[in-house]
C-alpha cells in the first residue's frame, strides 16, 4: 500500500501555506489500543496531505460517555460529521429521526461490491445507506492455559455448557478465579446472555422475539438464557466486586493472571492484553469459542460481536463522505488487518492478516452461518439498555431469569 504520511507532511504542507477551507470532525469511543489510534493518525495524515483543503478532527470520548452522550449531540450544533456506529437499530433509529443521512449516491456499484454483502447490510436499509462498515467483531473466550492446566482443565474438551460449567467447578476447587467481567459497565454481562439466547433460539429466535405476535422476549430461548446464566452465578464464578469492576479494570485483571477466563470482544487483544508488547501472558493465551448447548439447539458455530463502522451525520459536508471512503479502502483494510486492528469486512483484505490470534478469530468469523450483531446494540438503545441492565440484575439476583425476559418484553413494547 502507499506508504501512510506522518506528521513532516503536514508540517510540510503548513510551510506551504496550505489552508484548510473545510472542517470534518469525527467522533468515536476511547481506544486502549495504541496501535489504533496510530492508524488514524496516519489515515488522516495522508489524506490531509492530498487534500490540503481539508481540516480533519478526531475526538475521543470514554465509551460509556460515548454512549450517553451521542443522543444530545447529534441534537446540537456541535454535531459530529462522521460517528463510530455499532450498527442495529440503534443506527435504524437514528436514520429514522432523520440524524444521519443516505450516502449511496456517492457510492459507486464497483465500491459497494468490494465489501461482505452482509457488512453493508448492517449500515443499509430498503435502498439507503447510512454509512460504512469497517471493521467486524468477535466475542471469544479469552482463557489463560498456565492456570487452566494447573485446574486440570483441559480446553479442547470445552464443547458444552455443561463441560464450561464443569471446569469452572474444577477451577473453584484449586482456587483459582474461575472468570472476570467488567460488570460495572454492564454490557460486558450482556455477552453472556446474548450468547446464551443465540445458542437457545438461533438469529430466528431473536427474529421472532421482534416480531408481533407469540410471546416475544417472553419466549422460550429468553428464559432458558436467563435459566443457564444462572447456573453459572450460582457457581459464584466472577472475581470479587464483580459489579463494581470496571471493563478496562477486569482486562488488566485478565492479563495479570487473575482469572482462567473472561468472555470479551476480540479488541482486548490489541487493548489491555496488549499485541504492542510481543508476548501475551508468557504464551498461555488461549481463545475459544462461545460452548454449545447441545443437539436441538442454535448452531454452534454462530458467532455474536459486531459489525462496526461510521454513520455519516445530517449535514455533514461532501468531504465528510470523501473521507470516509478514503479511511475505508482496500489498502486501509488491508494495511489494518496486516496490524491486527481488526477483522476487515472488504473482500480478499483478509489474507492480509498475519497475527495468529487474528486469522483464528477470522477463521471463526468465516466458518459461522451467522454473526448477531450485540443485541445491546441490535435491539435499539432503549432495548438494548434493558439488557444489559437485566444481564446485571441476573448477576446480583436481584432478578429471576422469568422477570429478565419479561423486562426486554416491556421494553420491546415500549421502545
Amino acid at each position: 500500500m502507499k506508504v501512510l504520511l506522518g506528521a513532516a507532511a503536514l508540517c510540510a504542507f503548513a510551510a506551504l501555506g496550505a489552508h484548510a477551507e473545510t472542517s470534518v470532525k469525527i467522533l468515536r469511543p476511547e481506544s486502549n489500543s495504541p496501535g489504533l489510534k496510530q492508524f488514524w493518525t496516519d489515515v488522516i495524515a495522508e489524506y490531509e496531505a492530498a487534500n490540503p483543503e481539508v481540516d480533519v478532527e478526531i475526538e475521543y470520548f470514554a465509551s460509556e460517555a460515548y454512549k450517553t452522550k451521542l443522543p444530545t449531540m447529534l441534537q446540537s450544533d456541535a454535531r459530529p460529521d462522521l460517528i463510530y456506529s455499532w450498527a442495529g437499530l440503534t443506527l435504524a433509529d437514528q436514520a429514522e429521526a432523520g440524524l444521519v443521512q443516505d450516502i449511496s449516491g456517492a457510492l459507486d456499484k464497483e465500491y459497494l461490491d468490494s465489501f461482505s454483502p452482509s457488512a453493508l447490510a448492517a449500515f443499509s436499509k430498503d435502498s439507503a445507506i447510512y454509512g460504512l462498515p469497517m471493521e467486524a467483531r468477535v466475542v471469544v473466550f479469552f482463557a489463560n492455559q498456565s492456570l487452566t492446566d494447573k485446574a486440570g482443565v483441559d480446553l479442547a474438551a470445552i464443547k458444552t455448557w455443561d463441560d464450561f460449567l464443569a471446569a469452572v467447578g474444577k477451577l473453584k476447587e484449586a482456587g483459582i478465579t474461575p472468570l472476570v467481567a467488567g460488570g460495572k459497565d454492564k454490557w460486558p454481562l450482556h455477552f453472556y446472555y446474548s450468547y446464551l439466547a443465540l445458542r437457545e433460539g438461533g438469529p430466528e429466535g431473536i427474529a421472532a422475539a421482534m416480531e408481533d405476535g407469540g410471546d416475544g422476549f417472553r419466549s422460550a430461548p429468553f428464559i432458558s438464557a436467563g435459566e443457564r446464566f444462572k447456573q453459572l452465578i450460582d457457581m459464584d464464578p466472577f472475581q470479587p466486586g464483580v459489579l463494581s469492576t470496571a471493563q478496562e479494570q477486569s482486562n488488566t485483571m485478565f492479563a495479570d493472571n487473575k482469572a482462567a477466563f473472561m468472555l470479551m470482544g476480540d479488541w482486548a487483544y490489541s487493548q489491555t492484553i496488549g499485541v504492542e508488547q510481543g508476548k501475551l501472558l508468557d504464551g498461555s493465551l488461549r481463545i475459544m469459542p462461545f460452548p454449545s448447548l447441545g443437539e436441538g439447539k442454535g448452531d454452534p458455530a454462530a458467532t455474536l460481536g459486531g459489525v462496526n463502522g461510521f454513520a455519516v451525520t445530517t449535514g455533514a459536508p461532501p468531504e465528510a463522505i470523501d473521507f470516509l471512503k478514503f479511511a475505508i479502502n482496500a489498502e486501509h483494510q488491508r494495511e489494518g488487518a496486516r496490524r491486527a486492528l481488526y477483522v476487515p469486512v472488504m473482500q480478499g483484505a483478509g489474507d492480509a492478516i498475519e497475527v495468529p490470534f487474528t486469522k483464528e478469530v477470522n477463521a471463526m468469523l468465516e466458518a459461522a452461518p451467522s454473526h448477531q450483531i450485540f443485541l445491546d446494540q441490535f435491539l435499539g438503545a432503549s432495548v438494548g439498555g434493558t439488557i444489559n441492565d437485566i444481564s446485571s440484575d441476573l448477576v446480583s439476583g436481584d432478578v429471576t431469569p422469568e422477570d429478565a425476559a419479561e423486562r426486554i418484553q416491556e421494553a420491546w413494547d415500549f421502545r
